[in-house]
């Protein structure tokens, strides 16, 4: 099946980079730039640690329908599942709702002349995207607008025994 072609509007506002300071010295999880750089890929790296933004429809997540789970690109942080995304036509995976609330950290971003809400992972730092109140109404009315660069993707089996092997005694 082919995927949908991209519509030919404007830019939204998902598609602007984030200029917001995020406070990461609470993060769990943190690495010098170098080890970032050696462990993410270039587009992965400007995203995720330096608040980039991808192309739409060009991630690699936009127009996945596999059933699993979204963890955060820098972590072994599950943040989305993929019963709670949604064809949003913006171009990047749109989420109704993180699966864990305290994984995603909110903040004001003022940049690029609007006011928009960032989100990025409270376990390891990374820039993930920003939300909108402009979702589905019956699942709350968010729209997490996530870049896939932050995003690594395991399907649902694997997820399952991830989970299993970590509640597994030592």
């Amino acid at each position: 099946m082919k995927p949908p072609s991209p519509p030919s509007t404007a830019l939204s506002a998902c598609g602007l980079p984030s200029n917001v300071v995020i406070d990461r010295s609470r993060a769990r999880v943190q690495r010098p730039a170098a080890e970032w750089k050696n462990l993410l890929t270039p587009m992965q790296y400007r995203v995720a640690r330096q608040q980039g933004t991808e192309p739409p429809f060009q991630g690699e997540y936009w127009n996945n329908h596999e059933d699993g789970v979204y963890f955060s690109v820098c972590s072994e942080t599950p943040l989305f599942d993929s019963r709670d995304k949604f064809e949003s036509g913006t171009g990047w995976p749109s989420f109704t709702k993180p699966i864990e609330p305290a994984f995603v950290d909110e903040t004001r971003d003022v940049s690029h002349g609007m006011v928009r809400v960032e989100v990025h992972c409270s376990v390891d730092g990374g820039h993930l995207g920003h939300v909108f109140p402009d979702g589905p109404p019956a699942q709350g009315g968010l729209r997490y607008c996530i870049n896939s660069a932050s995003l690594r993707f395991l399907p649902r089996k694997e997820y399952e025994a991830w989970i299993f092997a970590a509640r597994k005694p030592n």
